[in-house]
């Protein structure tokens, strides 16, 4: 099983981009479920505060549901940026 170290800022984006879908954490960790998950909807906001790490096969349902990119899921804000880090102008 892969993992990929989360961060504070995918968190945020997935929490974003559901909550701009209209989608509580419950009606996304349910589609994920049906789609062979074992999330909880505790899991998903240990993730979404950044306290929790994804696994990879989560992160590539969370991508199909939301009907995103993962430039999107991977974006970091130009505030929660470290110096080395910082998007291009």
């Amino acid at each position: 099983m892969q993992w990929i170290l989360n961060n504070i800022s995918m968190g945020k984006n997935i929490q974003t981009t559901r909550m701009k879908r209209n989608m509580t954490q419950a009606d996304l960790v349910i589609k994920m479920q049906l789609k062979g998950s074992n999330m909880s909807r505790s899991t998903l906001a240990n993730i979404e505060s950044g306290r929790r790490n994804i696994r990879a096969s989560d992160l590539r349902i969370i991508k199909e549901i939301l009907a995103v990119e993962y430039d999107e899921l991977f974006a970091v804000d130009a505030e929660q940026a470290s110096p080395l880090e910082s998007p291009r102008e």
